[in-house]
């Protein structure tokens, strides 16, 4: 992976509930907090709120962090695919900027609205303005809420 190439965005506190019987940070919350980055990324990358994850490949635990410690997590876009979207992941912490996890690809593929892979069309990275999905926008002025039942 190459430094200094990822751009860090999301913090995280650990917290005792995020820790294993070790003590440390459990593995399934980190990979849980990588995902869900990777997914917001992808969405705005590709202008879709409809992507799933394809693919991690290995994840390499570097070293471990531990309760109240600070934590970052950084992507980055590194192709397009016509469907799909691959990307590098490095969480690190905050203070010493030691690396934590490593993850040389995530693969993100765009779905249309019957949950098959379309096109997205795009070949390069925004960095200017996120491409937000249309499907997930307001088509109008809020509705109000649907009045309640009577009681019987």
């Amino acid at each position: 992976m190459e430094p200094g190439n990822i751009n860090f965005h999301t913090r995280k506190w650990v917290r005792p509930e995020d820790l294993n019987a070790n003590g440390t940070l459990f593995g399934g919350s980190l990979l849980r907090w990588i995902d869900e980055e990777a997914t917001i990324y992808a969405i705005l990358q590709m202008g879709n709120g409809r992507v799933v994850t394809k693919l991690m490949s290995e994840i390499n635990f570097v070293s471990s962090a531990q309760q109240g410690d600070l934590i970052e997590m950084g992507l980055r876009a590194t192709k397009f695919g016509t469907t799909s979207l691959t990307m590098q992941a490095e969480v690190r912490n905050m203070i010493t900027r030691s690396s934590i996890l490593t993850i040389e690809r995530i693969v993100f593929v765009n779905l249309d609205e019957h949950g098959r892979p379309a096109p997205h069309g795009y070949t390069e990275v925004t960095y200017d303005r996120d491409r937000l999905p249309k499907h997930h926008l307001p088509a109008g002025p809020p509705q109000p809420w649907p009045a309640a039942a009577p009681a019987a």
